[in-house]
């Protein structure tokens, strides 16, 4: 049980569903692909300032920052709902809600790969690093969140660097290749391999096929010429994907992961490329979420259709070995987390600061301007000199002060609302 910590600052909010909370028939409705990112976190502003969607095949995760984390709560809620259409008594048995600390820790264990189908991959740091990215673009990002994320990453980097984590770990890709080799030819450079979409987890798979020494590739996207980038970069072969229904007919393994919100391949399309070779199994495996094959399609004779969900059947290779390394990840997560605290305490002095600064740079300009005014006319660098002068004398004034703010500004209100009244902060926008 992690313990309760209190958090001073901006509060944080994470919800979400992953492939141990959801069924993938939930799942795939809350899923929001790649291509519509960009209209979720424009819609999300209207729900709470601030907020990054991590979506994986995994996973759809929002964190979010607020003044209050509980309101935030609610408004995240509500958000998957109306996005989604999913309602809320459908959501609620398996939306998980973290607050504050608890959501930092759990971001950080994302990223060290403790809560991926396999334990250790390491795609996961590059999905949240385009996450925030992604987030970025919508100016939906403030410092603190930005902080969060990219500590998140660093801590993940960490933890794989200093612990066997990530030792043998395979990767969905690479566990695709395995599964649909295993039941479709048993020397994979006789197979046949059709993949369908070429976007980054299109990459992977067929880098993974490639590797293994597959000599005849297959890629189809909806895009011809991303098709083609993709399969001269690794010597397969791009097709139209009008032609896919010709391909799946002479295909041993079909791979699809398009990032289409609906079904790509249908039982009608499947049957049409069984009947021209009925003796010969067809494996395909559907690593999208939402899913592109229809389920149906697994009733055909001599199909076999495999979604993300049953990839956790090869999955426990070399598990049991990584497990181990669990706890000293979680330790240093433990450490790490605490240099981010450290920081992030330090935010609600920063407003208190921040006016102790301004009351102070406004008091200087103004005797500055009086002084030069009775002086005689000095030259650009006499009045460069006595500018530089006042500066480093209030500088040297509010170091001790702004330093005890700092530190103690976290921990005891007392300290910050002395300081207002001792220099009359809140008075500073009145006399103005």
């Amino acid at each position: 049980m992690v313990e309760e910590r209190k958090l001073k600052g901006p509060q944080v909010c994470a919800v979400g569903v992953n492939y141990s909370t959801t069924p993938l028939q939930i799942r795939e409705k809350l899923s929001i692909p790649k291509a519509q990112i960009q209209d979720a976190l424009a819609s999300l502003r209207d729900y709470v300032p601030r907020g990054i969607i991590l979506d994986t095949c995994n996973r759809t995760e929002i964190y979010a920052l607020s003044n209050d984390s509980h309101f935030a709560e609610r408004a995240l809620r509500q958000f998957l709902q109306d996005w989604s259409g999913v309602t809320e008594e459908e959501l609620t048995p398996h939306l998980y809600v973290h607050h504050n600390y608890r959501a930092m820790r759990r971001l950080c264990k994302i990223t060290s790969g403790l809560y991926s189908m396999i334990l250790g991959e390491h795609e996961i740091l590059g999905q949240v690093g385009l996450a925030l990215e992604e987030a970025e673009t919508a100016k939906m990002v403030d410092p603190p969140l930005r902080r969060l994320f990219q500590h998140a990453i660093g801590t993940g980097r960490k933890v794989r660097e200093n612990t066997g984590i990530s030792r043998n770990a395979i990767s969905v890709s690479s566990v695709a290749v395995d599964l649909s080799t295993k039941v479709a030819c048993e020397n994979v450079q006789n197979c046949k391999v059709l993949l369908l979409g070429a976007g980054e987890a299109g990459k992977l798979v067929v880098k993974a096929f490639a590797q293994r020494g597959a000599s005849s590739i297959s890629v189809a996207s909806r895009s011809i010429t991303r098709a083609r980038e993709l399969a001269s970069s690794l010597g397969a072969n791009a097709i139209d994907i009008k032609e896919m229904g010709i391909e799946m007919a002479a295909a041993d393994i079909v791979i699809s992961c398009t990032g289409s919100p609906h079904f790509v391949i249908h039982r009608e399309l499947v049957q049409k490329a069984m009947a021209l070779r009925p003796d010969r199994p067809m494996v395909i495996v559907d690593i999208a979420v939402p899913r592109d094959v229809e389920p149906e399609a697994k009733e055909i004779e001599n199909v076999y259709l495999y979604d993300i969900d049953d990839l956790n059947s090869v999955a426990g290779t070399n598990q049991e070995e990584r497990e181990r390394e669990v706890d000293m990840a979680l330790g240093l997560i433990s450490s790490e987390l605490e240099y981010l605290l450290e920081w992030w305490q330090t935010l609600e002095a920063k407003p208190t600061i921040g006016k102790l600064m301004q009351m102070a740079e406004d008091v200087r300009k103004r005797q500055l301007d009086m002084t030069l005014k009775k002086l005689p006319p000095l030259t650009e660098e006499q009045q460069g000199n006595l500018d530089a002068m006042t500066k480093s004398i209030v500088k040297k004034i509010l170091h001790n002060p702004i330093q005890y703010l700092r530190d103690n500004g976290h921990t005891n209100d007392e300290v910050v609302r002395v300081l207002s009244e001792l220099f009359a902060l809140d008075e500073q926008k009145k006399g103005k």
